[in-house]
């Protein structure tokens, strides 16, 4: 409101959205509430509440956020399980967004013209033009991989919405010098920014009877496979991106739940990250000579499209057919690099087989090792 104005103008619900940053809009919210009202009171009718995660801090918000915006795959299915799905408007990365999941889910559905409009939500005018209420993004990626300025952050989260969002998926990049979450951690406090805590909640519980009843079926260490994650995108691979499952990142949860050995413990290979941009070829690896390598850039494909190219390229290498893994036809997909918990199901699911047939059943059969309607049904408010 200008100063000119003579006629006191209620602010609209978006007006309190796109102020609701305390500590990334420099408080404006808190001009426009009292100082003796705190979290959790009374504003022109609007209940006022209180988030915090690192690096932002406290957010504020007068009412529940509608319209989201996230960027990477791992935030968008935290909002999806929290029954948020209407709200999304658009995606960061959507390359790496795996929606193809809640086709198992009864009643659980994402729009996915929204994904292919908005599928890359990278630059100040999109933040402007999608009008979102909260934006699900770490801003010190924002800075450090697409060179914007903290100013840039200020502005769009003092115009527009707040930033709510750390980068989990690994714990590898000098520049995050802040806290880490875990995939729980960070769905727990994006449930407050939603006001889910329900819903987080039986998720949890899901998931912790899930994770027991797998690990009590575990094989000893000795028994276990000795595993090589990597990531290489194309059919044809001559080097290989190495990852260390010793990362504590969220990318590789399912990969320390299921207690995997890490073929490359104890040696001097680092874990890919924003500055390490080593690769690993055949000669190397065969050094190493792993049970299982999981190669991540292939979860478009099926189990058996990634058998027809990438293991049968690798069977038709001099070197690479004489990798252990190869001759055995233990060379899966890696899983995503952005997982939230409901594809943290399917990929423990899924990871089990890779790594424990006799146990659990081959990677390619239909056998089921978690409740899909139960998971549905805590998506959709009836659990």
């Amino acid at each position: 409101m200008s100063k000119d104005d003579t006629t006191p103008v209620k602010p609209t619900r978006r007006d309190y959205m796109r102020y609701g940053g305390t500590v990334a809009t420099g408080g404006l919210l808190a001009g426009c509430i009292s100082d003796e009202e705190g979290p959790g009171t009374e504003s022109n009718g609007t209940e006022t509440y209180t988030v915090s995660m690192e690096p932002v801090g406290d957010v504020s918000f007068e009412g529940v956020p509608e319209r989201w915006v996230a960027y990477d795959g791992g935030y968008c299915d935290m909002a999806v399980a929290l029954g948020q799905a209407d709200g999304l408007v658009g995606v960061g990365g959507a390359d790496r967004y795996y929606t193809y999941v809640y086709d198992e889910l009864p009643g659980v559905e994402i729009d996915e013209n929204t994904i292919e409009t908005n599928s890359d939500v990278q630059k100040r005018e999109q933040f402007y033009e999608l009008g979102a209420d909260i934006h699900l993004y770490d801003p010190e990626m924002l800075i450090h991989w697409f060179d914007w300025d903290q100013s840039d952050v200020d502005e769009i989260a003092r115009h527009v919405a707040p930033f709510y969002g750390n980068l989990i998926f690994r714990r590898s990049d000098d520049w995050h010098d802040y806290e880490y979450y875990t995939l729980y951690e960070a769905f727990e406090k994006v449930a407050a920014a939603f006001q889910q805590t329900d819903r987080f909640e039986a998720f949890k519980r899901l998931h912790d009877e899930f994770i027991d009843s797998i690990t009590s079926r575990l094989p000893p260490a000795e028994d276990r496979p000795d595993v090589f994650l990597t990531f290489e995108g194309t059919d044809e691979p001559e080097t290989f991106s190495p990852y260390r499952l010793e990362d504590k990142g969220t990318s590789k949860k399912q990969w320390r739940d299921l207690k995997a050995n890490d073929a490359l413990e104890g040696t001097d290979i680092d874990n890919l990250s924003t500055t390490n941009r080593g690769e690993l070829d055949y000669e190397n690896l065969l050094h190493i000579d792993p049970d299982v390598i999981l190669v991540r850039g292939h979860e478009r494909k099926s189990p058996a499209e990634f058998r027809e190219t990438v293991l049968a390229y690798m069977k038709d290498h001099p070197v690479g057919s004489e990798l252990t893994a190869v001759e055995n036809g233990r060379v899966y997909r890696g899983g995503y690099l952005h997982q939230g918990p409901i594809h943290n199901l399917f990929l423990t699911e899924r990871g089990a087989k890779q790594l424990y047939p006799d146990e659990f059943g081959d990677v390619t059969d239909d056998r089921e090792l978690f409740d899909r309607q139960r998971v549905a049904d805590i998506v959709n408010g009836d659990s």
